[in-house]
This record gives C-alpha cells, sequence and structure tokens, in this order.
C-alpha cells in the first residue's frame, strides 16, 4: 500500500486536490499538523469532490505522534534538496510505500530531511524554477510509484462507459 504524508500543508485546495488523488490510486493519506485550515471546509471538499468516501485519511498533532504512530516506517522524502531523481528509485517489492512531501512554502524541514538522506527524492526542473506545485509533485511522483508496482488495483480500461466506448 502506498501511504502519502503530508507535512504542514498550507493550502486547503491543495490537500483537497491531493485527497482526491490518494482516493483514486487507493493511497492512505497521513496529515501532520498544525494545519490552518479544516479537512472538511468548503475548499477542501470542492477539490476533493465526491472522493472523500473512498480515501483514508489519518491527521497528527506533530512529526513524533506520525513517526510513533506507524512505528517507525522507512519514510522516501521529496524535497528539492532530494538525492535521488524520483523516477531511479526503486519502489518494487511488497513493503508498504511510506512518501513524505513538505508544505508549500518551506517544504520539509532540513533536520528530517537529514536523518532520511539516503531516502530523499527529486522531481528533475529547469535550475531556475524553485518547486511545482504541491499536489502536481505528489501526482508525479505517486503515480511512477504505481507504475513501478504495474498499477496494481487500478483500473486499465474505462469502468463507467465500458471499454468499447470510443
Amino acid at each position: 500500500m502506498l501511504h502519502v504524508i503530508l507535512y504542514r500543508p498550507e493550502l486547503a485546495s491543495n490537500t483537497g486536490n491531493i485527497m482526491r488523488t490518494c482516493a483514486a490510486i487507493g493511497a492512505k493519506l497521513h496529515v501532520i499538523g498544525p494545519f490552518s485550515f479544516s479537512l472538511f471546509g468548503k475548499e477542501v471538499v470542492r477539490a476533493a469532490m465526491d472522493y472523500g468516501s473512498m480515501l483514508e485519511v489519518k491527521v497528527y498533532d506533530d512529526y513524533s505522534s506520525f513517526i510513533e504512530d506507524n512505528h517507525h516506517p522507512d519514510l522516501w522524502m521529496v524535497s528539492r534538496y532530494g538525492h535521488t531523481v524520483f523516477s531511479e528509485a526503486d519502489f518494487g517489492g511488497p513493503a508498504p510505500i511510506y512518501i513524505m512531501f513538505g508544505s508549500e512554502s518551506s517544504g520539509i524541514p532540513l533536520e528530517i530531511l537529514r536523518e532520511n538522506t539516503r531516502k530523499t527524492l527529486r522531481i528533475p526542473m529547469v535550475p531556475s524554477a524553485r518547486s511545482l506545485n504541491l499536489s502536481n509533485s505528489v501526482a508525479v511522483v505517486a503515480y511512477e510509484i504505481m507504475r513501478q508496482k504495474g498499477y496494481e488495483n487500478l483500473a486499465r480500461t474505462e469502468v463507467l462507459k465500458g471499454p468499447d466506448y470510443l
């Protein structure tokens, strides 16, 4: 199972988009606080659409609570300072994958990144770009993980209208 972790997200609309992505790929979402909006607020619900009922979300007061509650998971972390290009990481194997993304304005704190240097990932960009939008970053990396896992449990044909719709 894929576990997406948001560290102190700042924008409700991004979090709602990430909730929708997680629901669409069957990932569990972990949200580490504090954060300044409600996961049930209008902006989050609008971005998540009606996917909220398909999603498992767990909220934590802080990073140490997340670590303890998840029995010290083996974390991957996405950062502009990451050492490995995300598509070059090996996400194969049966173990659950935990992947953390930082807040929109400051990312994952350096002290946390330094504890996990060997498992830091980056998304390549032109040198003058600071970052991608958080929800886009989650989608890019999450779908690479799903690709490496053969899109396990994901529909590969149109389900609602049938594979011969076109």
